[in-house]
């Protein structure tokens, strides 16, 4: 099993915008079949950092499911609303050690 981790680096003030904007992201994703993630904000460290996890069962499923995404209207329109939010960003991914 594999992490995904996206770790988002917002504008000063857009916290609440992005949390609000990622409630109808992950109403779309549940609709295009993606499984549970989750997604937390900062407590320490860098101000203003969102970071979305979600796990799959390997990089097969998750490259499966990444094409599926990319290739719905719906999350594009939705992505063009969260990307003037964002300053920068990276992504982690791992192997869950069970």
């Amino acid at each position: 099993m594999i992490l995904v981790r996206d770790v988002f680096q917002l504008k000063f003030g857009k916290a609440r915008d992005a949390k609000a904007l990622w409630k109808k992201g992950t109403a779309i994703n549940k609709k295009l079949g993606n499984g549970p993630g989750r997604a937390m904000v900062d407590l320490t460290g860098p101000f203003y950092t969102f970071v979305l996890e979600r796990t799959y069962q390997n990089l097969s499923a998750y490259e499966r499911a990444l094409k599926k995404v990319l290739g719905a209207k719906e999350w594009g329109a939705w992505y063009q609303k969260f990307v003037p939010l964002v300053e920068s960003g990276y992504r982690e991914m791992y192997t869950i050690v069970e």
